[in-house]
């Protein structure tokens, strides 16, 4: 029996946005190397919106597949992994030399790692909460250095030959570490809250969506810097906090001697 035409279509849609993915982090890629740093930084943004919907077109036209999975990550690997490398590598680090090329490598090798994490997880029969990702998902690493680029702008060329290179090598190696850590980080699947505090969260959203459209390079890198920074904030400063709070008073409530 023959599969259904309209079928193989919901199967190709998806991965005509995969292919997008690839093909705007290709030109990224080009662009770093041409030294178009900052249409190499907005091309790695629409890859990243490209990846998103190619997620939630499969899931929508139950179109997903192994097949799309396995393209889905080689794309992801090239638009995130090694598109920014190489950005941030042409833009600040080789002043380091070799020490800058093995940064640069780290990141590409922690975000292959962190993708075939996620690939095994996500084809086995491990259970897993939808919640969270474990560890920093590469798309937001990508764009915490696409949006530094851009954020840049702010600041004269001397402020930025100064400060910017030793400041991209620390963030190489923070987002290569959280990327390949077991750090929760909110994965916006589930729209428990939105359902509970509809209001609340619509206004939230709206004003966001303003102050990132007002100044769009300024609060985009401080949306995904405060993203990076969430997870282990949440892991190693408000869980403990939480957590001693819930046992000093399950102490103050236990009867004493």
């Amino acid at each position: 029996m023959n599969e259904d035409p309209k079928r193989k279509g919901l199967y190709i849609l998806p991965n005509l946005f995969t292919t997008a993915n690839l093909f705007a982090g290709f030109l990224g890629l080009l662009w770093a190397v041409e030294g178009e740093f900052t249409l190499a930084a907005v091309a790695i943004l629409v890859s990243c919106v490209c990846d998103g919907l190619d997620g939630k077109v499969a899931r929508m036209t139950k179109g997903g597949s192994s097949f799309g999975v396995q393209m889905d990550s080689l794309a992801d690997l090239i638009a995130f992994g090694i598109t920014p490398s190489i950005l941030v590598y042409m833009w600040q680090t080789q002043i380091y030399g070799r020490f800058g090329i093995a940064l640069s490598f780290l990141f590409v090798a922690c975000g292959a790692m962190r993708l075939a994490r996620f690939n095994v997880t996500s084809l086995s029969n491990i259970q897993v909460s939808k919640k969270h990702f474990q560890g920093l998902p590469i798309p937001a690493a990508a764009c915490v250095i696409s949006t530094m680029v851009l954020f840049s702008n702010y600041f004269s060329q001397t402020i930025i030959a100064t400060y910017f290179p030793p400041f991209c090598l620390a963030l190489l190696l923070a987002l290569s570490l959280l990327m390949v850590s077991r750090v929760p980080y909110t994965s916006f699947k589930e729209f428990d809250f939105l359902k509970a505090h509809p209001f609340t969260t619509t206004l939230a959203l709206v004003f966001g969506f303003v102050l990132v459209a007002s100044e769009p390079e300024f609060f985009g890198f401080v949306l995904f810097i405060v993203y990076m920074l969430s997870g282990p904030v949440k892991s190693y400063l408000l869980y403990p906090l939480r957590k001693g709070s819930y046992l000093r008073g399950l102490l103050a409530k236990s009867p004493r001697n």
